[in-house]
């Protein structure tokens, strides 16, 4: 699983055998169940997660306890409650195995260490923010001037393997949409 990581991160930049494994020092491989939640909303979050295998939801629960989807995560993303994990505050979110999983977890102390000490992964991990930032910016705008359909529609150009691996009550939930009007998006 840690060619998985090293393949992430060279995507963006090389490393040397002896910086992966400096680097791979400051993560700890974990494995995780089917349902079992990583994070709870209300509570502290310690780590960032690379998902190397399975898929996750990151979601909020309104009061009225109806589940808003934020994002998904599947093989080579990242999932976290970023504000809770950068500022130490309480998770506003949940995150939740869709799959069993097998991910790579990072403290925040770990994740400025080696920023601080490889600029290679300052850079990295400055790359891989603005990446998220332009995705999420691209998921509201899209949210803000489509209709259903197009959102719907978006979703499957974007991410067709995910499509696959998620019930439609959830897509329904990340698309902001009944099941009733999912169901009239998708042909028969």
């Amino acid at each position: 699983m840690k060619i998985k990581l090293r393949q992430q991160i060279e995507e963006i930049v090389s490393l040397t055998d002896e910086e992966f494994e400096w680097v791979l020092s400051h993560f700890e491989q974990k494995a995780f169940k089917k349902h079992h939640l990583i994070i709870q909303q209300g509570d502290y979050v310690q780590y960032d997660y690379f998902v190397a295998k399975g898929l996750m939801k990151a979601a909020r629960i309104s009061p009225e306890g109806k589940e808003h989807i934020i994002h998904f995560a599947m093989e080579n993303w990242w999932i976290t409650d970023p504000e809770a994990f950068h500022y130490g505050t309480k998770a506003s979110l949940s995150v939740d195995c869709l799959e069993d999983a097998i991910v790579f977890s990072l403290t925040l102390e770990n994740k400025e260490k080696m920023c601080r000490d490889l600029q290679k992964m300052e850079y990295f991990f400055r790359k891989k923010t603005t990446a998220g930032y332009i995705a999420l910016q691209k998921r509201i705008m899209c949210f803000i001037s489509s209709n259903a359909s197009d959102r719907y529609h978006h979703l499957l150009e974007q991410y067709p393997a995910l499509i696959q691996r998620i019930p439609k009550t959830m897509i329904a939930s990340y698309l902001g949409v009944s099941r009733e009007t999912l169901s009239r998006l998708i042909p028969a």
